[in-house]
């Protein structure tokens, strides 16, 4: 009797709900964690480098720490909604490369004080619109998701590859980098194959750690820097007083619009590939609502804003582990590392090639999750038309080689679109979608011609 009462505890790994025994769920929520956590460092560190003046080491490392903190937090508030704000489902947040571009401009031409006030004011703005979701959700048509799903999974193949290589160091696509992103992701598949029940979705974690064992035989990880920083050390809060100029906040606002339209995408993805059915309003509402809000609260904390992480709505298309409990040892683990800095400095120390190891198979199954998404709204004329024409103009528009066609555009407009093959794909398809015929199918159109002689 007790071996059932086992399995079933075990099961609620696939259900949104219910509790699983907390040493079978921390690995779980751990793996989560280690998919994303460099991703969440990374933009901080490239904003604060173009900051004028420049942020010294020691603020950096305060933001870094920060960052973790909030978060863990958004994370919470997303599993756990606060009134209105979350979406209920296991969604990970952390901080947004979205706005890496905005935000260096905005950095290097007004100060980091004017990063803050910009997020903070844009963050209210996109809470609230996440509120109002319901008076303009209609304009999300299904077939507009299922393209901008698709478009993310396309976005992050270049990300894939570039932490494969290694990220952004100097060694960038040498042999131990390659060794290296090789031998966790083939420890990922060896493990999907081999891997008995629940086990088989720890892939990931697996790969991670037979990645980073491997990185410390090659001297690829500086062990010493994990007891850097002393044992406890708490955020701090408004590290920078904000400042608030008209364009910076105008600017920012636009690419929050960029950003709720990837969390519409991540949000569905994550509800299709993971819950198996469509996404619902008040989910919508609730996820958006966090996004900013949260934004908001990270800006308090000196940081850029948070949204939905990809890389995780990618793990859990593969594994199909949804449980929200689970995810929330992960946040509390996030949430440890921002205040025990051993512990931050130990997830920050992950080589970007094992990462990618891992996120080259995760990133393509979101986009495989879009294109079965597009599937189920159907191949007729009129989603044909949208996705296709959606996802030429927003490849093709936004491919390094050719983005120089933006160069005709106000700067703005170069700054939210000529990089950003979401953005581009979301509003053609928007609008598409509203200019388009309900019915475009030639057969149909015939019936209706019979029908009326």
């Amino acid at each position: 009797m007790r071996g059932s009462t086992k399995e079933c505890s075990i099961s609620n790994i696939y259900k949104l709900d219910g509790r699983v025994p907390v040493s079978k769920a921390i690995p779980f929520g751990l793996q989560h964690i280690l998919a994303m956590f460099v991703s969440n460092l990374a933009p901080i560190t490239i904003i604060a480098g173009a900051a004028q003046p420049a942020l010294s080491q020691e603020q950096i490392a305060m933001l870094l720490q920060n960052a973790m903190f909030v978060a863990g937090i958004a994370t919470l508030i997303q599993l756990y909604p606060v009134w209105r704000i979350g979406s209920r489902l296991p969604i990970v947040m952390g901080v947004s490369f979205t706005f890496v571009t905005v935000l260096s401009t905005v950095a290097a031409g007004y100060g980091y004080p004017s990063v803050i006030g910009a997020v903070l004011i844009g963050g209210v703005f996109e809470g609230t619109l996440g509120l109002l979701a319901k008076y303009w959700r209609k304009i999300i048509s299904p077939i507009v998701s299922a393209t901008v799903v698709t478009a993310i999974g396309y976005s992050l193949f270049t990300v894939g590859t570039r932490s494969f290589g290694g990220g952004y160091a100097d060694d960038f696509g040498s042999v131990q980098n390659l060794i290296l992103g090789t031998v966790t992701l083939v420890t990922c598949l060896l493990w999907n194959i081999f891997a008995k029940g629940y086990l088989k979705q720890l892939s990931v974690l697996a790969g991670l750690t037979v990645g980073y064992i491997l990185a410390i035989f090659l001297h690829k990880v500086d062990l010493s820097l994990i007891m850097s920083g002393g044992i406890i050390s708490l955020p701090t809060l408004l590290p920078f007083k904000p400042e608030f100029h008209l364009g910076a906040i105008i600017s920012v606002c636009i690419i929050f619009l960029v950003s709720s339209a990837e969390t519409i995408g991540d949000t569905s993805a994550m509800v299709s590939g993971g819950l198996d059915r469509e996404i619902e309003g008040r989910e919508i509402s609730g996820s958006l609502a966090c996004d900013g809000y949260a934004s908001s609260v990270s800006a308090l904390f000196g940081c850029p804003p948070v949204t939905s992480f990809s890389q995780n709505v990618g793990l859990i298309a593969m594994t199909k582990v949804v449980n929200r409990f689970t995810i929330m040892t992960g946040a509390v683990c996030m949430i440890l590392a921002g205040l025990l800095p051993p512990v931050g400095n130990f997830f920050a120390s992950l080589p970007d090639s094992v990462l990618g190891g891992c996120t080259l198979m995760m990133f393509g199954t979101i986009m495989v999750s879009g294109v079965q998404m597009i599937a189920k709204c159907g191949f007729d004329q009129r989603n044909t038309t949208i996705a296709a024409l959606s996802l030429a103009i927003g490849i093709g528009f936004t491919s390094a080689s050719e983005n120089a066609i933006w160069s005709v555009f106000p700067k703005v407009v170069q700054t939210v679109f000529a990089e950003n093959v979401v953005a581009v794909v979301f509003v053609v398809s928007i609008i598409l979608s509203l200019i388009l015929p309900k019915d475009m199918d030639i057969k149909k159109v015939e019936e209706k011609n019979v029908d009326a002689e």
